[in-house]
């Protein structure tokens, strides 16, 4: 029973890291786009000026779009039939587990008087804040000016520098599996 009770937690903290990974995504397009008919695109500047995260990670979200776009086959271009434009928002989320009854390892020490051991009482809530980041990509039609494809990619940030690059990236690829549509399995 001891064991179970002190590999409940871990247990706990690996289902929550492991369902931290994961990025949502979703996409909207005009049906009466001509998809197959894009083959070039360009960043849309003024767009992308407006988004409010570092120049760092723009660069970051920007080289990861590019990569994806060419590996589908488009081309960049001054004269582009697509214009790339992204946005983005952040929101923290504080979570608190509050266990306030149970097993614990300092208190009354069971029969005994306080000290260590294991007895029931009180336990502390515990308290953990994360971001949760929103990517959309926006593609669209050079010659109307009207947005043909969004794609949106929602999970959750990290602030480990090492990691960061690797995750956008991973946003980035889950949104532009979306991408063109009807492609998805």
């Amino acid at each position: 029973m001891k064991k179970i009770l002190k590999t409940l937690p871990i247990l706990a903290l690996l289902i929550m890291v492991s369902s931290c990974s994961t990025v949502r995504v979703a996409a909207d397009y005009d049906k009466e786009a001509a998809f197959s008919e894009y083959k070039t695109f360009a960043f849309f500047k003024t767009g992308i000026d407006k988004a409010e995260i570092s120049d760092l990670d723009k660069r970051r979200i920007l080289r990861a779009i590019e990569a994806e776009l060419l590996a589908k086959g488009f081309t960049k271009s001054e004269k582009p039939d697509l214009l790339v434009s992204l946005f983005t928002k952040s929101q923290q989320r504080v979570d608190v587990y509050n266990n306030s009854w149970g097993m614990n390892g300092w208190g009354w020490g069971g029969w005994g008087g306080f000290g260590p051991g294991w007895g029931w009482g009180w336990n502390q809530p515990n308290v953990s804040t994360s971001v949760q980041g929103h990517l959309y990509i926006d593609l669209i039609d050079a010659n109307k000016k009207e947005l043909v494809w969004q794609g949106m990619g929602t999970g959750y940030l990290t602030r480990n520098m090492e990691k960061k690059e690797a995750r956008i990236k991973e946003f980035v690829t889950k949104i532009m599996e979306k991408y063109p549509p009807g492609t998805q399995q």
